[in-house]
């Protein structure tokens, strides 16, 4: 695996890559960064070029001080730039938690870019807009937002070598009996690069600024959020891990609404971080998909 980085869409963005090929892309969601397909990037690497990217405000790549920079336009601008960087018109999208939340934004901005659409344990935004809205249940499980867009949140989380992090939301079982001593140590190493607490938590930061906005309290003049369609019309596979007690299965009710064509693969004993609980299932279905 090879580091590399690209200045696009005005950031400097570090991704490790593996293989030569069609373009795989993976994008990582919170609080994980490359590191965490690193079992994709051995997989697929046999014949595509995998591409695992520090989104930014990540680890070693870019990190705007402004909140504004995290908004969901520009992280899709940096996908579809650092693709044309790395010489592709056309190739596959990966995508799990926010990094599933970008890819989905993505298919459905740039179809003509997108080959095939991969998502594991991230709702689409309408079925999650709904959830919210209507099921008790979601709105339980998605309480831990309120902390992470808090103010105090990056020192709470850094506190006691990120114990907050490691036992609540990676987990004790994933932190202890299924990461490595090597994975314990790299992410440690991501999480206390300069501003990377910050930029992983500004991703929860940004609806309450556009918010915000939208009630006159800062930035008048802003426009409105382009409303969008949602409808992804490229083939999709959406893997599941049923446990997940973040994103719960009612994000799977109706999905066929917006996703024409779709396939779903329900991991009944996976939680939210299903890619490290099982991660020869998950390439075993990435693999079918692919060469379906």
């Amino acid at each position: 695996m090879k580091d590399a980085y690209a200045e696009v869409n005005g950031q400097r963005l570090h991704y490790v890559t593996e293989g030569t090929g069609p373009l795989l892309l993976f994008l990582h969601g919170f609080p994980e960064f490359w590191y965490a397909w690193k079992a994709q990037l051995a997989e697929f690497g046999r014949d595509h070029q995998a591409v695992a990217l520090d989104m930014r405000g990540t680890n070693l790549s870019s990190k705007p001080a402004e909140i504004e920079q995290y908004q969901m336009q520009h992280r899709v601008e940096d996908i579809r730039a650092l693709a044309a960087h790395l010489g592709y018109e056309k190739f596959t999208l990966v995508g799990h938690d926010w990094g599933g939340a970008a890819a989905w934004v993505f298919a459905a901005a740039y179809p003509a870019l997108v080959e095939k659409l991969i998502i594991i344990n991230s709702p689409h935004p309408a079925i999650f807009g709904r959830e919210l809205n209507t099921n008790p249940a979601q709105q339980q499980a998605s309480q831990y937002m309120n902390f992470l867009s808090s103010p105090q949140a990056e020192q709470l989380l850094a506190a006691d070598n990120y114990a907050l992090l490691r036992e609540r939301f990676l987990g004790e079982h994933l932190w202890n009996d299924i990461f490595s001593e090597a994975d314990r140590q790299a992410y440690l190493a991501a999480w206390a690069q300069p501003g990377s607490l910050t930029g992983g938590l500004n991703l929860y930061r940004v609806p309450r600024a556009s918010q915000a906005r939208a009630e006159g309290q800062t930035a008048p003049g802003n426009p409105p959020r382009e409303r969008r369609t949602w409808i992804v019309q490229v083939p999709t596979l959406v893997i599941w891990g049923e446990q997940d007690t973040a994103l719960l299965t009612g994000n799977l009710n109706g999905l066929e609404q917006f996703v024409p064509n779709l396939t779903i693969k329900r991991i009944p004993d996976g939680s939210h971080w299903v890619i490290h609980e099982q991660p020869t299932l998950v390439n075993t279905y990435i693999r079918e998909f692919l060469t379906a």
